[in-house]
């Protein structure tokens, strides 16, 4: 195998990557894994032909992901992770010292057992933090009959396409609602703005339907293709994403923290959006909302 070829893409429209060596291919009970190394950004891992993290650029996706929430509600105990089974997110959550628990809930122990041997760099012994409960069960059942109790929600989910389908849903968002505490955050994978802007519009209208603030910010990630990533954000309490740059800054100084890509500065700016995204969700959120008539009015087809 010379070259990786990426299948989530327009028509006319990829990414390969050279392919120096296969360290480990297999097809788990519920995907096609491969993990390669690559001269420009290392060890590589693909799920069903589509690139989900590489060592040279995992921290942009994985930093933002987990400090953007994380430090905007500022008294964060309790974490759950849905997917991320490469181990990287639960490693950038561990590292706040306020967090005294996670739950990760990941639907393929192949994944993690995989990442663990092929990938250790992204984990770096997080699974074996003692604050962390791993449990292999797919994330839409475990939310929906999980208690309320967890401060802030990551859905690091592969895209809608086989076993991540099921985290794009009103009814995992509507999960996760549940499952938050008062003033709790729920933050998801969203895709590309460029090449999955339709998966954009629809989660905005979903996840309407079940927060009272949802918006999206994001970070450039080089090996995710098309540009910006999105990252969706819901809540019930407007003030998380109002927090000033003087408090941001304080929350990373008192965390310890020594991100790469995150700062509190780039915290504030990545929920601005461009004029196209804001536009396009703002007519998905009006077009899903149900339609009233007044008494006597008649309806037009």
């Amino acid at each position: 195998m010379n070259e990786f070829t990426e299948t989530l893409a327009p028509p006319g429209w990829t990414q390969r990557f050279a392919v120096e060596e296969v360290l480990y291919r297999n097809k788990t009970d519920h995907q096609d894994l491969i993990i390669f190394r690559n001269n420009e950004f290392g060890r590589v891992m693909a799920l069903d032909g589509v690139v989900q993290t590489t060592e040279g650029d995992e921290f942009v996706y994985h930093e933002m992901l987990a400090h953007v929430p994380i430090l905007s509600h500022g008294s964060v105990e309790r974490v759950l992770i849905i997917g991320g089974g490469d181990g990287a997110m639960l490693r950038e959550v561990l590292r706040h010292r306020s967090v005294r628990h996670v739950t990760q809930v990941e639907i393929d122990a192949e994944v993690i057992e995989t990442c663990k041997r092929y990938l250790p760099n992204h984990s770096q012994g997080a699974f074996d933090d003692p604050r962390v409960n791993l449990v292999i069960d797919d994330g839409l059942g475990y939310v929906g009959r999980a208690p309320a109790g967890f401060d802030v929600i990551i859905s690091d989910s592969t895209d809608p396409i086989g076993p991540g389908e099921a985290l794009y849903t009103g009814g995992f968002y509507a999960g996760c609602k549940q499952c938050l505490n008062r003033g709790g955050v729920l933050v998801t994978q969203n895709g590309n703005l460029f090449t999955q802007l339709d998966e954009v519009t629809t989660t905005a209208a979903r996840l309407a339907a079940v927060f009272e603030d949802t918006t999206f910010y994001t970070a450039a990630v080089p090996t995710y293709l098309g540009g910006l990533m999105a990252f969706a954000w819901g809540t019930d309490d407007q003030t998380l994403r109002e927090v000033s740059l003087e408090v941001l800054r304080h929350r990373y100084a008192a965390s310890g923290i020594d991100a790469r890509y995150y700062t509190p500065e780039l915290h504030l700016a990545s929920f601005a959006l461009p004029r196209f995204v804001r536009d396009a969700t703002d007519r998905s959120r009006i077009e899903s909302r149900p339609q009233t008539w007044e008494p006597g009015r008649q309806k037009h087809p």
